[in-house]
């Protein structure tokens, strides 16, 4: 009995390890399509970090097009214990096509895990439903830190909910700040702060960090004020509802100076590069100004040249025993005009060869641009793939290989009606990649006729394009191919490796 008291013990720590272990993981959120007029109860589990957090809401698709949301939560942490940087929690609607909607505030009760409600709206009908801690309540994105999830659906009539896996995202890691060095609220005591006053004070601070003591300075200031008549208005023992007003309003002005502090910050960048580029201009409109000057110069001196030439031939009779100096002088100077001549010609042409280098130049630099947005926005986009197959990073480019059981057999050039909606899914995602040319190449084994064989690659692969097309990819940029068993990954000789040959790569390249 002490033995199997033993192996029981030794199986739940296992399973409490594995639990803390599961910090950082890509997961997916599940995008429910609300029925019209039909009342709908979804259920919400925690995120392996707070595992024994939990919530349930009613929601409602109204005729007026708008959908009700009543959501209860349970054993809610303090949104602090996530870090110095979270003070409060917000729910996210979030659609299939990326449309984010901060719904609202979920407030925190008493200085303990608590129990909250909150009660909104949004014109979305198909939606997941996320909570996530965050440092205010009125950011526009969702952080990572996310804590309750949309799970089951089911309607009070029971009638099945349509549901879609494609709202994507990493969640359980509280890391809402990647730079080393954002701040953090300088308050120690949370449990006796109220939380709008710390929204307040966070939201002021991500202000500051964004730049606005620079490019915000009377909207700063503004938001400062209030929230220093905020705190003032919390010590003094004013109306906590009065209190929170103010704190709000700081929290509003915050955001605010922080907003035009970032599109200040960038306007400054175009004019500054704006500014680089018209002195490059300048700098090649004067080497030409004095290239023309040049050119002017040499004009009159060869017509002083023209004249003393003539007045010399004026006075042949005086002068005949010069004839022959002028003569030979002027030869010199149509040697001389011819050489100067074929200077300007080289000037104006290492002129163009200066503009063309120009244009080279830019369009380089645009390559470049274009080629570096592309690499710092592959793993976010990697990422997105990662549910319709294997992804990886290759020389060619983004590689994601499809497994076979995209279609109903191994020799079949049907889809499943699962491939279909996955296929359409990953449609969207290219579509809403448009920088990346798509080559599509179709593998199999070697058992069967090698003709047979490369007509069903050939068929497979020209399926998959006609199915990215249909789901919104511009035909122009998909090019399909079929390979047959020509191109294996394994030796032919056992089924796991004719498996392994049987897979369809979609190969996403820059398209600079």
């Amino acid at each position: 009995m002490r033995k199997t008291y033993l192996v029981s013990l030794l199986v739940i720590l296992s399973a409490i390890l594995q639990a803390i272990a599961q910090v950082d993981v890509p997961r997916q959120a599940l995008a429910i399509t609300y029925p019209q007029g039909e009342t709908v109860k979804v259920l919400f589990r925690g995120t392996t970090r707070f595992p024994r957090m939990s919530g349930e809401a009613t929601i409602k698709r109204t005729a007026r097009n708008t959908t009700e949301i009543d959501l209860s939560v349970s054993k809610m942490p303090r949104p602090f214990e996530l870090g110095a940087g979270y003070t409060t929690y917000v729910l996210w609607a979030i659609s299939p096509d990326g449309t984010i909607n901060n719904l609202g505030e979920i407030k925190r009760r008493g200085t303990f895990e608590f129990d909250s409600k909150i009660k909104v709206t949004t014109p979305l009908q198909t939606f997941a439903l996320i909570v996530t801690a965050e440092p205010h309540f009125l950011v526009r994105r969702p952080s990572r830190a996310v804590m309750l999830e949309n799970i089951a659906a089911t309607t009070r009539s029971g009638k099945v909910v349509q549901t879609t896996q494609t709202v994507n995202y990493f969640g359980n890691t509280s890391d809402y700040f990647f730079d080393a060095r954002a701040p953090e609220i300088a308050e120690s005591d949370y449990a006796k702060t109220p939380p709008t006053i710390l929204q307040a004070r966070q939201a002021v601070v991500l202000a500051k960090f964004a730049g606005a003591t620079r490019e915000a300075q009377e909207e700063l200031q503004e938001a400062e004020d209030l929230l220093r008549k905020a705190e003032d208005a919390w010590r003094a023992g004013r109306d906590e509802g009065e209190v929170e007003i103010i704190a709000r309003q700081a929290i509003g002005a915050a955001v605010k100076a922080e907003s035009i502090a970032l599109a200040r910050t960038e306007a400054r960048k175009i004019r500054d590069e704006k500014i680089r580029t018209e002195s490059e201009i300048r700098q090649a409109e004067e080497k030409y100004a004095e290239a023309q000057n040049e050119i002017k110069l040499l004009k009159e001196e060869l017509a002083r040249e023209r004249k003393f030439r003539e007045f010399s031939e004026r006075d042949v009779e005086n002068l005949n025993r010069q004839i022959k100096i002028l003569q030979e002088e002027n030869a010199r100077l149509r040697q001389e005009i011819s050489s100067l001549r074929k200077e300007v010609e080289d000037a104006k042409a290492k002129l163009a060869r200066v503009e063309g280098e120009k244009e080279a130049l830019e369009r380089q630099r645009e390559k470049e641009q274009k080629l570096a947005r592309l690499k710092e926005s592959a793993p976010s986009f990697m990422q997105s793939l990662k549910p319709f197959g294997n992804v990886r990073q290759t020389e060619r480019g983004i590689v994601l290989t499809l497994p076979e059981s995209y279609f109903e057999n191994i020799r079949s050039t049907l889809f499943t009606k699962q491939a279909e909606t996955r296929l359409i899914n990953l449609a969207t995602i290219l579509a809403n990649n448009p920088d990346y040319k798509i080559v599509i190449e179709s593998h199999t084994d070697s058992k069967g006729v090698p003709g047979e064989l490369l007509n069903l690659t050939q068929a497979r692969a020209g399926l998959v394009a006609q199915k990215l097309a249909e789901g919104g990819v511009e035909a122009g940029r998909i090019e399909a191919k079929g390979f047959g068993a020509s191109v294996p990954v394994a030796p032919n000789d056992t089924n796991l490796n004719r498996a392994k040959n049987r897979r369809i790569e979609i190969i996403l390249i820059p398209n600079l």
